[in-house]
């Protein structure tokens, strides 16, 4: 049920750094470095991008749960493979913002499919960043995040100045971005950055049920609520009700909505296919 098959090392650990798993119209990405607690490398960055592409493309993909394996989601950029960056003396040793962040962010946010966090441990950094990034996030009890940029000198990236303050308000994006101070699922769950606090041994469950209640519903309405709360995000309510208007009219002609009414007079369960 893997889309690209793990291999084990002669210490039985499995060498593929991101493991994809189908069930139930879910796949389930997991990033797969726990003693380097999920941190990012190239190697990692570019099978997340490739993986979330196949997932938009798929049909048979109709939701995404996003986590990480061991004690931790993600903790951001390695900065063992960035310091080798430093060292050596390329012109811009950042590029990777522009040829794996932004694209990885992008994809998150543009996938025509829910996308649900499952946030296990610390999400720091760029980890955080694409937490944020996802239509959902369920944390475990344990769970934590924390916008580490500006303690190694930097700013924000991964989309975070765009999808944090959408979260918790700008004010309180600023804050968490200036402090890096470390903020608890308790806490995130009081002020709006998770949507639900489970113990640490129900998140992948929680989180699987989830997304296969929504697996299980209309893909194409759920791809356009995503596209036009973006859209309505920076436009002005012309704009937004245009889009939306023009959303209804596309979604009034799936079989998904005549199924949907059907169902209402007959006074059934609705039976969605995504199309």
């Amino acid at each position: 049920m893997t889309a690209h098959e793990s291999t084990e090392t002669a210490t039985g650990e499995t060498s593929e750094v991101l493991l994809t798993t189908d069930t139930d119209g879910v796949r389930t990405l997991t990033f797969n470095r726990p003693k380097a607690y999920n941190s990012l490398t190239v190697e990692l960055k570019e099978r997340l991008l490739t993986a979330l592409r196949e997932a938009a493309e798929d049909d048979t993909v109709r939701a995404v749960v996003l986590t990480g394996a061991g004690k931790a989601f993600c903790a951001g950029q390695d900065l063992k493979e960035h310091v080798a960056t430093l060292r050596s003396d390329i012109d811009n040793p950042l590029a990777t913002v522009a040829e794996h962040y932004n694209p990885i962010v992008t994809a998150l946010v543009e996938l025509p499919k829910p996308v649900i966090a499952a946030v296990n441990g610390s999400a720091a950094g760029a980890g955080a960043a694409l937490a944020y990034a996802c239509d959902l996030r369920i944390a475990s009890t344990s769970a934590s995040f924390s916008m580490a940029f500006a303690g190694v000198g930097l700013g924000p990236d991964s989309g975070a100045s765009w999808t944090l303050q959408r979260l918790v308000g700008a004010g309180r994006a600023v804050e968490l971005m200036l402090l890096g101070r470390k903020v608890d699922s308790d806490e995130a769950l009081r002020i709006g950055l998770v949507g639900e606090v489970v113990p640490d041994d129900e998140l992948a469950a929680r989180a699987h049920a989830v997304a296969a209640r929504l697996a299980a519903g209309p893909t194409r309405a759920y791809a356009k609520i995503k596209s036009t709360v973006a859209h309505a995000a920076q436009s002005s309510l012309a704009e937004a009700l245009a889009a939306e208007e023009a959303a209804q009219t596309e979604l009034g002609a799936t079989a998904d909505h005549r199924e949907a009414v059907e169902a209402f007079v007959e006074k059934r369960r609705p039976t969605f296919t995504g199309k």
